[in-house]
């Protein structure tokens, strides 16, 4: 029977005892792997392996012998508590060996785990395990986490008392980042703040936060959205001096300009806008891109954004100009755009 990935923790806490087996499959093999993980973490314990309450097969060892599937599942072993065998990999070609352990299977067997790839609704796999009472088929999609499953990340890392704006930015990072860097960064968080006396901060978030650019980039380009024309010269020629190529300089421009023209341009209002930016922004930048919405407003981005690219095609032409000169005079344009 088809079953919904926002509750096979529910079942792995409160196993129903007439399922004989669970096929989780979906695109993503990441989300696939974790979902799975995080099941049998559940489901069996944290000593299991050690116990060997759980089997592995391989799928392509049960297009060979497909009896091996229920042998296992039926194996008695020398320590109490729930069994299960994982196959992983398996499409059509572990069919016969599912078929034959839900037709034999019988409550005090071991629960048979598979998982799989993308799976058509056609696809033989897929149809036993909808079409069977004692299975569950649980799809799982690229959709962005739930609060519920982004809560759960979290206080399995050990990351427990947020502050309302730190929580709507770990939401925002959440649906931005692929589940397994999520986790990763949930790890970092957690032992970021190990000894935090108050509760998680937007800053504590930032500091831990992949990074979407280099320091002395964003140096630049707020220099040029704040009107801080004095500063862009000294600024870009350090990067200079670091080997930065005007071309990317004028591209990481154009795309904090874009950000900012797509954020004024929401129907919802700049600061509905500012959060469906993706990648997200955190924390102080945050604050800061909010401040330069007020400041420029989307026809005068909307200047600084054809301006720009008409730089990037002067970069990429043969002109006697040095690029990176052509470049910091035309930030300075932009700049200068913000006062009028």
């Amino acid at each position: 029977m088809k079953f919904a990935a926002r509750n096979l923790a529910g079942f792995a806490a409160r196993p129903d005892a007439k399922v004989a087996a669970i096929l989780v499959y979906g695109e993503d093999a990441m989300r696939v792997a974790l979902k799975r993980q995080d099941f049998l973490k559940t489901y069996l314990g944290p000593a299991a392996e050690e116990e060997m309450r759980l089997s592995r097969l391989a799928a392509a060892e049960l297009r060979k012998d497909p009896a091996a599937l229920t042998d296992a599942a039926k194996a008695q072993g020398f320590f109490p508590g729930v069994r299960a065998v994982l196959v992983e990999d398996a499409g059509d070609n572990a069919v016969v060996a599912a078929e034959a352990l839900l037709q034999q299977w019988q409550p005090g067997d071991g629960l048979a785990v598979f998982t799989a790839g993308r799976l058509t609704p056609r696809g033989k796999m897929r149809k036993l395990f909808e079409g069977a009472d004692c299975a569950l088929c649980v799809p799982i999609y690229d959709d962005p986490p739930s609060r519920q499953e982004i809560e759960a990340e979290l206080k399995s890392a050990g990351v427990r008392d947020l502050d309302s704006d730190a929580q709507r930015d770990l939401a925002a990072l959440a649906a931005a980042l692929d589940p397994g860097d999520f986790r990763q960064f949930a790890e970092k968080l957690a032992l970021y703040t190990r000894d935090n006396t108050g509760p998680i901060t937007v800053e504590d978030v930032a500091s831990v936060a992949p990074a979407t650019t280099e320091a002395a980039l964003d140096e630049v380009i707020h220099a040029v959205a704040e009107a801080r024309a004095d500063q862009i010269v000294t600024a870009v020629r350090k990067l200079e001096g670091q080997g930065e190529a005007p071309v990317r300089l004028c591209i990481v421009a154009t795309q904090h300009f874009r950000r900012l023209y797509e954020a004024s341009a929401d129907p919802g209002g700049p600061a509905a806008g500012l959060g469906k930016l993706r990648p997200p922004v955190f924390g102080p930048n945050r604050d800061r891109m909010a401040r330069q919405l007020r400041d420029w407003g989307p026809v005068r981005l909307s200047q600084a954004l054809h301006l720009l690219t008409e730089t990037d095609l002067a970069l990429r032409s043969s002109q006697r100009v040095p690029p990176m000169a052509m470049l910091e005079r035309a930030l300075i344009r932009v700049a200068n755009l913000k006062g009028h």
